[in-house]
């Protein structure tokens, strides 16, 4: 992928007289972990929508690599290279952690002899075996992301990754997010766990009302009074665990 990776610039939405997102900008590099946060209703879950094809904005543009994709669905962003974990739960229930794995890999015609890798990479050799119903949180949260990884993607939009998981859970998401970034993919993701996206972003967006308050590494976020005042302030005692 060209090193523009994935930028949205100018986007807009409402829902009736409401303008949800206003004017908004954002880019993710190829390598490098992003987070978008925010207070609710600041337009963050619309935005990963618009990004991911979920919605189309009504103004502004979604480019990929240079190339203009605002107005393609969900399915034909994927095969340029967008992957998407949504929050709900996405994996087959009734099939095994590697048959999940595998169709994933046969959808995209990618060789079945992946499968042992991939398992091993998301650290899920030892539950291959076991059906989607009975994994985990984080168990469940690595296969989608192995599942998405099995796809190819070049960029990779993560839906509340961290979501009713417990630390150790929250934290071996995190490492595999950091490994598929480091494998030059580019990863954006929103969740509400403030700490654990601190501690795996490169850089971070602080959203409010629909447009960008600040944005920088996530040591510049923590010291920016904005910031602070109009969202992070909730979260002092959790962030402080990181100083």
């Amino acid at each position: 992928m060209p090193a523009e990776g994935l930028v949205a610039s100018g986007l807009r939405r409402r829902y009736g007289a409401r303008l949800v997102v206003d004017g908004l900008d954002l880019e993710v590099r190829p390598g490098e972990v992003v987070g978008l946060l925010g207070p609710n209703g600041a337009g963050k879950t619309t935005t990963f929508s618009m990004l991911a094809g979920v919605l189309k904005p009504d103004a502004g543009r979604v480019m990929l690599g240079g190339q203009d994709i605002t107005t393609w669905p969900l399915w034909r962003r994927a095969r340029a290279g967008l992957g998407y974990v949504p929050q709900e739960p996405s994996i087959f229930r009734r099939l095994s952690v590697r048959d999940n794995v595998r169709a994933a890999l046969e959808a995209n015609n990618r060789a079945v002899t992946a499968e042992v890798e991939l398992l091993a990479r998301f650290g899920l050799t030892e539950v291959a075996s076991t059906r989607g119903d009975r994994l985990s949180g984080g168990e469940r949260r690595r296969t989608e992301l192995c599942r998405a990884w099995a796809a190819g993607p070049q960029m990779l939009l993560c839906d509340e990754p961290f979501a009713a998981l417990d630390p150790r859970g929250a934290s071996e998401v995190a490492q595999q997010l950091r490994s598929i970034a480091q494998q030059g993919a580019g990863v954006l993701l929103t969740d509400h766990n403030v700490r654990q996206t601190f501690l795996v972003c490169d850089r971070v967006y602080i959203v409010a009302s629909g447009v960008v308050l600040v944005v920088g590494v996530p040591s510049e976020i923590m010291r920016d009074a904005q910031a602070r005042a109009l969202y992070l302030g909730d979260w002092d005692e959790q962030l402080s665990e990181n100083d």
